[in-house]
Protein backbone atom coordinates (compact mmCIF):
# COMPACT_ATOMS: atom_id res chain seq x y z
CA UNK A 1 0.00 0.00 0.00
CA UNK A 2 2.88 2.26 0.58
CA UNK A 3 4.45 2.02 -2.60
CA UNK A 4 0.94 2.63 -4.22
CA UNK A 5 0.15 5.50 -2.23
CA UNK A 6 3.93 6.73 -2.96
CA UNK A 7 3.29 6.19 -6.77
CA UNK A 8 -0.23 7.93 -6.64
CA UNK A 9 1.00 11.47 -5.23
CA UNK A 10 3.95 10.79 -7.80
CA UNK A 11 1.68 10.82 -10.46
CA UNK A 12 -0.40 13.79 -9.08
CA UNK A 13 2.86 15.30 -9.18
CA UNK A 14 3.33 15.46 -13.17
CA UNK A 15 0.23 15.87 -13.77
CA UNK A 16 0.13 18.99 -11.47
CA UNK A 17 3.44 20.15 -12.83
CA UNK A 18 2.72 19.11 -16.62
CA UNK A 19 -0.65 21.34 -16.15
CA UNK A 20 1.40 24.42 -15.01
CA UNK A 21 3.87 24.44 -17.55
CA UNK A 22 1.01 23.87 -20.52
CA UNK A 23 -0.79 26.88 -18.72
CA UNK A 24 2.63 29.08 -18.53
CA UNK A 25 3.26 28.14 -22.40
CA UNK A 26 -0.09 28.84 -23.82
CA UNK A 27 -0.12 32.50 -21.70
CA UNK A 28 3.83 33.37 -23.56
CA UNK A 29 1.95 32.33 -26.87
CA UNK A 30 -1.42 34.71 -26.06
CA UNK A 31 0.64 37.22 -25.13
CA UNK A 32 4.18 36.89 -27.71
CA UNK A 33 4.40 38.79 -31.10
CA UNK A 34 1.76 37.89 -34.09
CA UNK A 35 2.54 35.39 -36.60
CA UNK A 36 2.80 36.35 -40.12
CA UNK A 37 1.90 34.91 -43.50
CA UNK A 38 5.67 32.94 -43.43
CA UNK A 39 4.85 31.86 -40.33
CA UNK A 40 1.47 30.38 -41.49
CA UNK A 41 2.35 29.44 -45.30
CA UNK A 42 3.93 25.84 -45.66
CA UNK A 43 4.91 25.12 -48.84
CA UNK A 44 4.40 21.62 -50.57
CA UNK A 45 7.58 19.56 -51.02
CA UNK A 46 8.48 16.17 -51.92
CA UNK A 47 8.24 13.51 -49.83
CA UNK A 48 10.86 10.97 -49.00
CA UNK A 49 9.61 7.80 -51.59
CA UNK A 50 9.04 10.94 -54.03
CA UNK A 51 12.68 12.13 -53.34
CA UNK A 52 13.83 8.45 -53.76
CA UNK A 53 12.07 8.34 -56.95
CA UNK A 54 13.48 11.43 -57.97
CA UNK A 55 15.85 12.92 -60.68
CA UNK A 56 18.06 16.14 -59.98
CA UNK A 57 15.96 18.11 -62.43
CA UNK A 58 12.71 16.79 -60.78
CA UNK A 59 14.28 18.20 -57.44
CA UNK A 60 15.01 21.51 -59.15
CA UNK A 61 11.45 21.59 -60.40
CA UNK A 62 9.71 21.14 -57.74
CA UNK A 63 11.98 24.03 -55.76
CA UNK A 64 10.97 26.72 -58.58
CA UNK A 65 7.48 25.94 -58.03
CA UNK A 66 7.70 25.90 -54.47
CA UNK A 67 9.61 29.61 -54.80
CA UNK A 68 6.73 30.66 -57.36
CA UNK A 69 4.11 29.88 -54.35
CA UNK A 70 6.35 31.61 -51.48
CA UNK A 71 5.82 34.66 -54.00
CA UNK A 72 2.18 34.34 -54.79
CA UNK A 73 1.22 33.01 -50.89
CA UNK A 74 3.66 35.32 -49.10
CA UNK A 75 5.20 38.30 -51.22
CA UNK A 76 2.24 39.29 -53.08
CA UNK A 77 -0.13 39.26 -50.02
CA UNK A 78 2.14 41.37 -47.38
CA UNK A 79 -0.13 43.88 -45.38
CA UNK A 80 0.98 47.11 -45.45
CA UNK A 81 2.96 47.41 -42.44
CA UNK A 82 4.91 43.99 -43.15
CA UNK A 83 6.17 45.80 -46.75
CA UNK A 84 9.15 47.47 -44.70
CA UNK A 85 12.89 47.20 -46.09
CA UNK A 86 14.15 44.76 -43.54
CA UNK A 87 11.59 42.12 -44.72
CA UNK A 88 13.14 39.38 -46.83
CA UNK A 89 9.96 38.62 -48.23
CA UNK A 90 8.85 42.14 -49.44
CA UNK A 91 9.93 42.29 -53.30
CA UNK A 92 10.86 46.13 -52.96
CA UNK A 93 13.45 45.60 -50.28
CA UNK A 94 16.85 45.49 -50.89
CA UNK A 95 17.45 42.32 -49.30
CA UNK A 96 14.88 40.27 -51.03
CA UNK A 97 16.88 37.25 -52.55
CA UNK A 98 15.57 36.78 -55.84
CA UNK A 99 17.06 40.06 -56.96
CA UNK A 100 20.14 38.86 -55.90
CA UNK A 101 22.49 38.04 -59.23
CA UNK A 102 22.44 34.52 -57.67
CA UNK A 103 19.82 33.67 -55.04
CA UNK A 104 21.38 31.35 -52.75
CA UNK A 105 18.69 29.60 -50.79
CA UNK A 106 18.61 27.45 -53.84
CA UNK A 107 20.15 24.74 -54.90
CA UNK A 108 23.10 25.30 -57.25
CA UNK A 109 25.87 23.09 -58.85
CA UNK A 110 29.16 24.83 -59.45
CA UNK A 111 31.13 23.36 -62.32
CA UNK A 112 35.09 23.17 -62.40
CA UNK A 113 37.19 24.04 -66.19
CA UNK A 114 37.85 21.16 -67.75
CA UNK A 115 37.25 17.60 -67.47
CA UNK A 116 36.32 16.90 -63.68
CA UNK A 117 38.10 15.05 -61.18
CA UNK A 118 35.53 14.05 -58.38
CA UNK A 119 32.82 15.60 -56.90
CA UNK A 120 31.29 16.33 -53.26
CA UNK A 121 27.69 17.07 -52.17
CA UNK A 122 27.57 20.29 -49.49
CA UNK A 123 24.78 19.82 -46.77
CA UNK A 124 23.85 22.59 -44.88
CA UNK A 125 22.45 23.51 -41.80
CA UNK A 126 19.00 23.66 -39.79
CA UNK A 127 16.90 27.09 -40.77
CA UNK A 128 19.85 27.75 -42.94
CA UNK A 129 20.81 27.79 -46.75
CA UNK A 130 22.98 26.67 -49.52
CA UNK A 131 24.97 29.89 -48.73
CA UNK A 132 26.61 29.05 -45.92
CA UNK A 133 29.25 26.61 -47.89
CA UNK A 134 29.43 28.54 -50.80
CA UNK A 135 33.05 29.38 -50.14
CA UNK A 136 34.32 25.75 -49.20
CA UNK A 137 32.08 24.59 -52.71
CA UNK A 138 34.65 27.17 -54.69
CA UNK A 139 37.60 25.61 -52.93
CA UNK A 140 36.16 22.00 -54.36
CA UNK A 141 35.34 23.66 -58.19
CA UNK A 142 38.57 25.24 -58.00
CA UNK A 143 40.43 22.27 -57.53
CA UNK A 144 38.95 20.69 -60.53
CA UNK A 145 35.00 19.31 -58.08
CA UNK A 146 31.82 19.28 -59.04
CA UNK A 147 30.12 21.17 -56.16
CA UNK A 148 26.31 20.52 -55.48
CA UNK A 149 24.60 22.41 -53.15
CA UNK A 150 21.59 20.75 -51.70
CA UNK A 151 18.70 23.21 -50.61
CA UNK A 152 17.53 20.66 -47.68
CA UNK A 153 13.62 20.52 -47.47
CA UNK A 154 12.19 23.29 -45.83
CA UNK A 155 14.90 25.70 -45.84
CA UNK A 156 15.64 28.81 -48.03
CA UNK A 157 11.85 29.63 -48.23
CA UNK A 158 10.14 30.17 -45.52
CA UNK A 159 10.31 29.61 -41.73
CA UNK A 160 6.99 27.57 -41.60
CA UNK A 161 8.71 25.39 -44.03
CA UNK A 162 10.34 23.83 -40.82
CA UNK A 163 6.88 23.15 -39.01
CA UNK A 164 5.93 20.43 -40.71
CA UNK A 165 9.34 19.03 -41.83
CA UNK A 166 10.21 15.89 -40.71
CA UNK A 167 14.32 14.50 -40.67
CA UNK A 168 13.54 11.46 -43.15
CA UNK A 169 12.77 14.75 -46.15
CA UNK A 170 16.84 15.63 -45.20
CA UNK A 171 18.33 12.08 -45.54
CA UNK A 172 15.78 11.53 -48.59
CA UNK A 173 17.39 15.02 -50.15
CA UNK A 174 20.71 13.65 -48.99
CA UNK A 175 20.83 10.40 -50.73
CA UNK A 176 18.93 12.35 -53.98
CA UNK A 177 21.97 14.38 -53.95
CA UNK A 178 24.29 11.73 -53.39
CA UNK A 179 22.98 9.66 -56.97
CA UNK A 180 23.35 13.45 -59.07
CA UNK A 181 26.86 13.12 -57.45
CA UNK A 182 27.69 9.92 -59.09
CA UNK A 183 25.76 10.55 -62.40
CA UNK A 184 28.00 13.40 -63.37
CA UNK A 185 31.15 11.83 -61.77
CA UNK A 186 31.06 8.27 -61.90
CA UNK A 187 33.88 6.04 -59.77
CA UNK A 188 36.93 5.85 -58.81
CA UNK A 189 36.57 9.60 -59.33
CA UNK A 190 36.33 10.64 -55.20
CA UNK A 191 33.16 11.63 -53.82
CA UNK A 192 33.34 13.71 -50.66
CA UNK A 193 30.43 14.78 -48.34
CA UNK A 194 30.73 18.42 -46.54
CA UNK A 195 27.70 18.92 -43.90
CA UNK A 196 27.32 22.37 -41.47
CA UNK A 197 25.62 22.03 -38.40
CA UNK A 198 22.68 19.47 -39.22
CA UNK A 199 23.98 18.90 -42.35
CA UNK A 200 27.10 17.30 -40.84
CA UNK A 201 24.66 14.96 -38.72
CA UNK A 202 23.15 14.07 -42.58
CA UNK A 203 26.47 13.34 -43.88
CA UNK A 204 27.72 10.99 -41.37
CA UNK A 205 24.25 9.61 -41.31
CA UNK A 206 24.46 8.85 -44.65
CA UNK A 207 28.06 6.87 -44.17
CA UNK A 208 27.00 4.63 -42.01
CA UNK A 209 23.62 3.88 -44.22
CA UNK A 210 26.08 3.11 -46.71
CA UNK A 211 27.83 0.66 -44.57
CA UNK A 212 24.46 -1.17 -44.11
CA UNK A 213 23.01 -0.76 -47.99
CA UNK A 214 24.87 -2.22 -50.40
CA UNK A 215 22.49 0.04 -53.07
CA UNK A 216 24.05 3.21 -51.67
CA UNK A 217 26.87 4.97 -53.02
CA UNK A 218 30.15 5.21 -50.88
CA UNK A 219 31.57 8.59 -50.14
CA UNK A 220 35.26 8.83 -49.96
CA UNK A 221 35.86 11.69 -47.30
CA UNK A 222 33.61 13.35 -44.94
CA UNK A 223 34.32 17.26 -43.78
CA UNK A 224 32.31 17.80 -40.61
CA UNK A 225 31.90 21.37 -39.91
CA UNK A 226 30.31 21.68 -35.98
CA UNK A 227 28.53 18.71 -36.75
CA UNK A 228 24.68 18.64 -34.80
CA UNK A 229 26.28 14.82 -33.43
CA UNK A 230 24.85 15.63 -29.71
CA UNK A 231 23.10 18.76 -28.49
CA UNK A 232 21.41 20.16 -25.53
CA UNK A 233 19.10 18.64 -23.30
CA UNK A 234 15.91 21.34 -23.89
CA UNK A 235 15.60 19.80 -27.47
CA UNK A 236 15.20 16.54 -26.07
CA UNK A 237 11.48 17.75 -24.81
CA UNK A 238 11.17 20.87 -27.37
CA UNK A 239 8.28 19.03 -28.82
CA UNK A 240 6.82 19.39 -25.16
CA UNK A 241 6.66 23.03 -25.71
CA UNK A 242 4.60 22.78 -28.84
CA UNK A 243 1.51 21.13 -27.74
CA UNK A 244 -0.32 24.27 -26.70
CA UNK A 245 -0.22 24.58 -30.60
CA UNK A 246 -3.15 22.19 -31.10
CA UNK A 247 -5.37 25.19 -30.01
CA UNK A 248 -5.63 27.44 -32.73
CA UNK A 249 -5.70 30.59 -29.92
CA UNK A 250 -2.54 29.31 -28.88
CA UNK A 251 -0.74 29.11 -32.35
CA UNK A 252 2.34 31.14 -31.33
CA UNK A 253 3.04 27.83 -29.02
CA UNK A 254 4.89 26.41 -32.00
CA UNK A 255 7.53 28.79 -32.09
CA UNK A 256 10.27 29.01 -29.68
CA UNK A 257 11.06 32.39 -31.46
CA UNK A 258 9.03 34.78 -33.73
CA UNK A 259 11.26 37.76 -34.84
CA UNK A 260 11.54 40.26 -38.04
CA UNK A 261 13.51 37.88 -40.95
CA UNK A 262 16.46 40.15 -41.97
CA UNK A 263 18.49 37.51 -42.61
CA UNK A 264 18.06 36.75 -46.64
CA UNK A 265 19.99 33.60 -46.37
CA UNK A 266 18.98 32.12 -42.92
CA UNK A 267 15.32 32.49 -40.96
CA UNK A 268 15.53 34.20 -37.30
CA UNK A 269 12.09 32.66 -36.57
CA UNK A 270 12.55 29.39 -34.82
CA UNK A 271 9.56 26.28 -34.91
CA UNK A 272 9.66 23.67 -31.92
CA UNK A 273 9.55 21.58 -34.82
CA UNK A 274 13.17 22.38 -36.16
CA UNK A 275 14.33 21.46 -32.83
CA UNK A 276 12.52 18.24 -32.86
CA UNK A 277 13.22 16.84 -35.41
CA UNK A 278 16.86 17.80 -35.05
CA UNK A 279 16.70 16.00 -32.12
CA UNK A 280 15.51 13.15 -33.59
CA UNK A 281 18.05 13.02 -36.31
CA UNK A 282 20.89 12.97 -33.48
CA UNK A 283 19.13 10.40 -31.30
CA UNK A 284 18.82 8.26 -34.46
CA UNK A 285 22.45 8.64 -35.58
CA UNK A 286 24.25 8.35 -31.90
CA UNK A 287 21.99 4.88 -31.87
CA UNK A 288 23.35 3.72 -35.02
CA UNK A 289 27.32 4.56 -34.11
CA UNK A 290 26.79 2.50 -31.35
CA UNK A 291 25.15 -0.12 -33.50
CA UNK A 292 28.05 -0.46 -35.53
CA UNK A 293 30.54 -0.17 -33.25
CA UNK A 294 29.20 -3.09 -31.69
CA UNK A 295 28.86 -5.41 -34.80
CA UNK A 296 32.38 -4.34 -35.36
CA UNK A 297 31.52 -2.51 -38.42
CA UNK A 298 32.66 0.86 -38.65
CA UNK A 299 35.94 -0.41 -40.42
CA UNK A 300 34.31 0.82 -43.28
CA UNK A 301 34.25 4.17 -42.87
CA UNK A 302 35.99 7.13 -45.05
CA UNK A 303 38.20 9.28 -43.10
CA UNK A 304 36.71 12.46 -41.13
CA UNK A 305 37.87 16.08 -40.90
CA UNK A 306 35.90 17.76 -38.38
CA UNK A 307 36.32 21.35 -37.75
CA UNK A 308 34.43 22.51 -34.22
CA UNK A 309 34.62 25.22 -31.70
CA UNK A 310 35.22 24.20 -27.92
CA UNK A 311 32.47 26.14 -27.00
CA UNK A 312 29.50 26.08 -28.80
CA UNK A 313 25.77 27.46 -27.82
CA UNK A 314 24.09 24.64 -30.67
CA UNK A 315 25.77 21.66 -30.10
CA UNK A 316 28.09 19.73 -27.84
CA UNK A 317 31.60 19.44 -28.47
CA UNK A 318 32.33 16.71 -25.86
CA UNK A 319 29.84 14.48 -27.50
CA UNK A 320 31.73 15.04 -30.83
CA UNK A 321 34.69 13.48 -29.16
CA UNK A 322 33.08 10.46 -27.31
CA UNK A 323 29.82 9.61 -29.33
CA UNK A 324 31.79 9.91 -32.62
CA UNK A 325 35.39 10.03 -32.70
CA UNK A 326 36.30 7.38 -29.66
CA UNK A 327 34.85 5.26 -32.03
CA UNK A 328 36.33 5.85 -35.50
CA UNK A 329 38.99 3.10 -36.66
CA UNK A 330 42.23 4.28 -37.63
CA UNK A 331 41.50 5.43 -41.12
CA UNK A 332 43.15 9.10 -41.22
CA UNK A 333 40.33 10.92 -39.09
CA UNK A 334 41.52 14.41 -37.48
CA UNK A 335 39.07 16.88 -35.41
CA UNK A 336 40.42 20.68 -35.35
CA UNK A 337 39.14 22.18 -32.33
CA UNK A 338 38.94 26.70 -32.31
CA UNK A 339 40.21 27.35 -28.64
CA UNK A 340 38.69 30.26 -26.84
CA UNK A 341 41.22 33.80 -26.68
CA UNK A 342 43.08 33.51 -23.51
CA UNK A 343 44.21 37.08 -24.36
CA UNK A 344 44.29 38.86 -20.81
CA UNK A 345 42.12 41.20 -21.59
CA UNK A 346 39.28 38.29 -21.99
CA UNK A 347 40.58 36.31 -19.44
CA UNK A 348 39.46 37.51 -16.20
CA UNK A 349 35.94 37.44 -18.04
CA UNK A 350 35.82 34.25 -19.18
CA UNK A 351 33.76 31.17 -17.64
CA UNK A 352 36.19 28.94 -15.64
CA UNK A 353 34.96 26.24 -17.41
CA UNK A 354 34.72 27.76 -20.95
CA UNK A 355 38.59 28.54 -20.02
CA UNK A 356 39.66 25.11 -19.22
CA UNK A 357 37.57 23.59 -22.23
CA UNK A 358 40.64 22.43 -24.60
CA UNK A 359 42.65 21.21 -21.14
CA UNK A 360 39.62 18.76 -20.84
CA UNK A 361 39.07 17.82 -24.18
CA UNK A 362 42.76 16.74 -25.07
CA UNK A 363 43.72 13.11 -25.42
CA UNK A 364 45.44 11.61 -22.57
CA UNK A 365 46.19 8.18 -24.07
CA UNK A 366 47.08 7.74 -27.79
CA UNK A 367 43.74 8.07 -30.30
CA UNK A 368 43.72 6.46 -33.69
CA UNK A 369 42.67 10.14 -34.94
CA UNK A 370 44.75 13.52 -34.97
CA UNK A 371 43.99 15.71 -32.74
CA UNK A 372 44.14 19.43 -33.65
CA UNK A 373 43.69 22.67 -31.48
CA UNK A 374 43.91 26.52 -32.81
CA UNK A 375 44.82 28.36 -29.45
CA UNK A 376 46.77 31.37 -28.58
CA UNK A 377 50.80 30.74 -28.63
CA UNK A 378 51.05 32.38 -25.51
CA UNK A 379 48.45 34.58 -22.67
CA UNK A 380 49.83 37.90 -23.27
CA UNK A 381 49.37 37.39 -27.31
CA UNK A 382 47.02 37.59 -29.74
CA UNK A 383 49.34 35.68 -32.02
CA UNK A 384 48.26 32.02 -32.65
CA UNK A 385 49.10 28.51 -33.08
CA UNK A 386 48.23 25.08 -34.39
CA UNK A 387 49.33 22.09 -31.93
CA UNK A 388 48.66 19.21 -33.62
CA UNK A 389 48.77 15.40 -31.59
CA UNK A 390 49.25 12.65 -34.47
CA UNK A 391 47.62 8.89 -33.97
CA UNK A 392 48.87 6.71 -31.82
CA UNK A 393 50.97 9.41 -30.25
CA UNK A 394 50.55 11.95 -27.40
CA UNK A 395 53.75 14.22 -27.87
CA UNK A 396 52.47 18.07 -29.04
CA UNK A 397 53.88 19.52 -32.75
CA UNK A 398 53.30 23.63 -32.80
CA UNK A 399 53.28 25.57 -35.99
CA UNK A 400 53.30 29.31 -35.86
CA UNK A 401 50.21 30.35 -37.90
CA UNK A 402 50.00 34.24 -39.40
CA UNK A 403 46.08 34.03 -38.27
CA UNK A 404 45.84 36.07 -34.94
CA UNK A 405 43.01 36.45 -33.14
CA UNK A 406 41.22 39.90 -33.95
CA UNK A 407 40.86 42.21 -31.60
CA UNK A 408 36.94 42.15 -29.39
CA UNK A 409 36.93 38.27 -30.23
CA UNK A 410 36.75 35.99 -27.33
CA UNK A 411 35.70 32.80 -29.05
CA UNK A 412 34.36 31.52 -32.49
CA UNK A 413 30.74 30.50 -33.18
CA UNK A 414 28.70 27.98 -34.54
CA UNK A 415 28.02 30.26 -37.14
CA UNK A 416 31.04 31.53 -37.71
CA UNK A 417 33.30 29.04 -38.81
CA UNK A 418 32.11 28.19 -42.56
CA UNK A 419 32.34 31.89 -43.47
CA UNK A 420 35.28 34.11 -44.06
CA UNK A 421 36.10 37.48 -42.62
CA UNK A 422 35.69 39.07 -45.73
CA UNK A 423 32.45 37.61 -46.63
CA UNK A 424 30.07 39.93 -47.97
CA UNK A 425 26.95 39.74 -45.99
CA UNK A 426 28.15 37.89 -42.75
CA UNK A 427 31.70 39.09 -42.38
CA UNK A 428 33.50 40.87 -40.16
CA UNK A 429 35.80 42.51 -42.66
CA UNK A 430 33.63 42.61 -45.42
CA UNK A 431 35.23 43.21 -49.02
CA UNK A 432 34.10 46.62 -49.87
CA UNK A 433 33.54 45.27 -53.49
CA UNK A 434 31.23 43.27 -52.31
CA UNK A 435 29.45 45.03 -49.70
CA UNK A 436 26.54 45.83 -52.00
CA UNK A 437 25.59 42.17 -52.98
CA UNK A 438 23.26 41.70 -50.38
CA UNK A 439 21.67 45.04 -49.28
CA UNK A 440 23.75 45.58 -46.20
CA UNK A 441 26.63 43.64 -44.08
CA UNK A 442 25.47 42.03 -41.05
CA UNK A 443 28.36 40.58 -39.71
CA UNK A 444 29.81 43.98 -39.97
CA UNK A 445 27.89 45.79 -37.18
CA UNK A 446 29.06 47.05 -34.46
CA UNK A 447 25.58 46.89 -32.40
CA UNK A 448 26.33 49.46 -29.71
CA UNK A 449 23.68 51.26 -27.85
CA UNK A 450 20.67 50.97 -25.13
CA UNK A 451 18.48 47.69 -24.86
CA UNK A 452 15.47 47.96 -26.51
CA UNK A 453 16.07 49.97 -28.91
CA UNK A 454 16.32 47.59 -31.92
CA UNK A 455 13.98 45.21 -33.50
CA UNK A 456 15.66 42.33 -32.35
CA UNK A 457 17.80 41.11 -29.84
CA UNK A 458 21.07 42.34 -29.90
CA UNK A 459 22.39 38.85 -29.56
CA UNK A 460 21.81 38.71 -33.55
CA UNK A 461 24.27 41.13 -34.44
CA UNK A 462 26.94 40.58 -31.57
CA UNK A 463 27.25 37.11 -32.04
CA UNK A 464 30.47 36.49 -34.56
CA UNK A 465 29.22 35.11 -37.94
CA UNK A 466 32.41 34.74 -39.96
CA UNK A 467 35.62 33.01 -38.76
CA UNK A 468 39.40 34.42 -38.76
CA UNK A 469 40.89 30.97 -39.10
CA UNK A 470 38.53 30.30 -42.59
CA UNK A 471 41.98 30.24 -44.64
CA UNK A 472 43.49 27.50 -42.54
CA UNK A 473 40.03 25.50 -42.50
CA UNK A 474 40.60 25.73 -46.13
CA UNK A 475 44.18 24.70 -46.10
CA UNK A 476 42.76 21.44 -44.41
CA UNK A 477 40.29 20.91 -46.46
CA UNK A 478 42.39 21.39 -49.16
CA UNK A 479 44.97 19.44 -47.42
CA UNK A 480 42.14 16.24 -47.87
CA UNK A 481 42.03 16.75 -51.35
CA UNK A 482 45.04 16.73 -52.66
CA UNK A 483 46.69 14.47 -50.07
CA UNK A 484 43.96 11.73 -48.60
CA UNK A 485 44.83 10.31 -45.33
CA UNK A 486 44.75 7.20 -44.98
CA UNK A 487 45.45 4.65 -41.90
CA UNK A 488 48.58 4.75 -40.08
CA UNK A 489 48.51 1.02 -39.35
CA UNK A 490 49.31 0.62 -35.57
CA UNK A 491 45.42 -0.42 -35.32
CA UNK A 492 45.18 1.44 -32.05
CA UNK A 493 42.29 1.37 -29.34
CA UNK A 494 40.47 4.53 -28.57
CA UNK A 495 40.94 5.75 -25.11
CA UNK A 496 38.24 5.28 -22.07
CA UNK A 497 37.43 6.46 -18.68
CA UNK A 498 39.49 4.34 -16.41
CA UNK A 499 36.82 1.69 -15.38
CA UNK A 500 34.22 2.79 -18.08
CA UNK A 501 34.55 0.75 -21.52
CA UNK A 502 34.12 3.05 -24.55
CA UNK A 503 31.26 2.47 -25.74
CA UNK A 504 29.72 3.06 -22.23
CA UNK A 505 31.37 6.06 -22.05
CA UNK A 506 29.82 7.42 -25.47
CA UNK A 507 26.74 6.23 -24.42
CA UNK A 508 26.68 8.24 -21.21
CA UNK A 509 27.59 11.60 -23.43
CA UNK A 510 24.72 11.69 -25.24
CA UNK A 511 22.93 12.27 -22.55
CA UNK A 512 25.17 15.05 -21.13
CA UNK A 513 25.82 17.88 -23.15
CA UNK A 514 29.38 20.78 -22.37
CA UNK A 515 28.85 22.34 -18.93
CA UNK A 516 30.37 25.72 -20.62
CA UNK A 517 26.76 25.64 -22.76
CA UNK A 518 23.59 27.63 -21.83
CA UNK A 519 20.81 24.93 -21.22
CA UNK A 520 18.71 25.69 -23.98
CA UNK A 521 18.64 25.25 -28.12
CA UNK A 522 18.17 28.44 -30.04
CA UNK A 523 18.70 26.98 -33.35
CA UNK A 524 22.29 26.93 -35.38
Amino acid sequence: MGLKRVLKWLLIGVVVIGAAMFALRSYRALSGPPLHPWHTFVPTELQPGELDAADWPRYLAQEGTIFESVRAEVSQKLDPDERVPINRYFEDSPIYPAHFAHDWNRSYVMEPEGQPVGVVVLLHGLTDSPYSLRHIAKLYRDRGFVAIGVRLPGHGTVPAGLSKVRWEDWMAATRLGVREARRRVPAPGPLHLVGFSNGGALAMKYALDALEDPKLLRADRLVLVTPMIGITRFARFAGLAGLPAVLPPFANAAWLSVVPEFNPFKYNSFPVNGARQSYRLTDTLQSQIQRLSRAGQLGGLPPVLTFQSVVDFTVSTPAILTALYSLLPDNGSEIVLFDVNRTVKFGPLLRPSAYVALDSLTPTTPQPYRFTSIMNANDDSDATIERSIAPGQLQAVDRALNLPYPPGIFSLSHLAIPIPMDDPLYGLQPDSKLRPEFGFSLGAMGARGERGALVVDQDFLTRLSSNPFFPYLLEKVDEGIKRPSGPTGRNLAASTTPGIPVRLEALLSTFLTDDTQPQSFAGP
